[in-house]
């Protein structure tokens, strides 16, 4: 498995343990009556396997960004967050300035979480917010309280996190824009450096699908859609946040530089059932249920369920789908000379700028971005 050095390398591990599942939520998670078998402890001795064989396939990259997400990495409790960081220093170099994420929920990220993650070196919280409203959350099956979530986000400041952020999601059927805007108000005040704003999408499978199909609720409305993203949008530019992909706002440095390596070309390996990794032309992803994934490593065998290797066109797709999502955006030399003929007609239907050597997306673009990238790909 060949990695590109110039390239960033980041480390994604995926905590798959929830106490209740969200109504929206198709993560691989599973909560303690789903799983029968593995718990933390265990799951964590898998981890440390699937990580020394990890550093032995990769010959011990350097290692620029750690992310830990899920799930409900929070779970896990003060002692188990720092366990697993040093698990990751056990097995591989970190840099001197590597960024170190965790995902943590409001309901279950205390003080006392926040203060050892920091002090083991963790130096990102990502908060799962959503909203405020008490309605919003009850449509969304979240168990905090509306309160705690910011509340969470100034106890990880107070703990000496530079870097916190809050996600939000809008377009729930039973919220309204002063809502959403209490919301982003909420968000702001807090003070964080970052904040994440996702539409509410209906997964089939979940809970919320079944709500919908049955009409309970109403499907989430594409007028609506962009006209919260507006909203936030330039609630967020007001307070000093800069959007930086289509999806994310930051103040100055406050940038998440792991998913940045995902959508600008950077690598990592993805730990933990269900993770997914990137290294080479080759992308793989684990088996999902916690117990598989533990009787694999007890075997020292990869718990790999699946791989693909992506060619020179699947490459290209990808470069051009995730650049054009960065305020940054797409350099015109990734494109070939029949696409930068289609680029004049995105940029004349007001979807894209050209930008110097680049096309970047407009506002009004970044509410169609997956259409302006299809006619750009043709």
């Amino acid at each position: 498995m060949q990695r590109s050095p110039e390239q960033s390398f980041g480390v994604y591990v995926h905590v798959p343990f929830c106490i209740t599942r969200c109504g929206y939520c198709d993560f691989n998670t599973y909560t303690p009556a789903e799983l029968g078998g593995v718990n933390p402890d265990g799951w964590l001795e898998a981890l440390r396997t699937e990580l020394a064989l990890a550093a032995a396939r990769l010959d011990a990259p350097t290692v620029n960004t750690v992310f830990v997400g899920g799930g409900t990495p929070s779970l896990l409790g003060p002692a188990r967050i720092v366990a697993l960081l040093d698990m990751v220093r056990e097995h591989f170099v970190l840099a001197p300035d590597a960024e170190i994420t965790t995902e943590a929920n409001p309901e279950s990220a205390w003080p006392d979480f926040f203060e050892a993650a920091r002090a083991a070196g963790y130096t990102r919280v990502s908060l799962g917010m959503q909203s405020v409203s008490p309605f919003v959350l009850g449509v969304l099956d979240r168990i905090h309280t509306p309160n705690r979530s910011a509340a969470a986000a100034r106890e990880a400041l107070e703990a000496g996190f530079e870097h916190v952020s809050l996600d939000l999601i809008y377009g729930t059927p039973v919220e309204t824009d002063d809502e959403l805007l209490r919301s982003v108000d909420t968000a702001i005040a807090t003070g964080v450096d970052h904040v994440s704003a996702y539409a509410l999408v209906v997964e089939e499978g979940t809970a919320l699908a079944r709500r919908v199909r049955s009409g309970e609720l109403a499907a989430p409305d594409d007028d609506v859609l962009a006209h919260r993203y507006e909203l936030l949008d330039e609630r967020l530019s007001a307070a000093g946040f800069d959007w930086y992909e289509v999806s994310n706002w930051s103040r100055l440095g406050g940038e998440c530089r792991h998913n940045l390596g995902y959508w600008d070309g950077g690598q990592w390996w993805g730990a933990g059932p269900g993770a997914h990794g990137y290294v080479g032309a080759t992308r793989w992803w684990n088996v999902k249920h916690p117990n598989s994934y533990a009787e694999a490593l007890a075997g020292s065998v990869l718990p790999v369920a699946g791989f693909e290797q992506l060619d020179a066109e699947a490459l290209h797709t990808e470069d051009v789908l995730l650049k054009t999502r960065l305020r940054q955006g797409l350099p015109l030399e990734v494109l070939d000379a029949d696409e930068r003929e289609r680029a004049k007609t995105v940029v004349a239907d007001g979807l894209l700028v050209a930008d110097a050597d680049r096309l970047v997306l407009t506002p009004r673009g970044r509410l169609l971005a997956d259409a302006a990238v299809r006619t750009l790909l043709g």
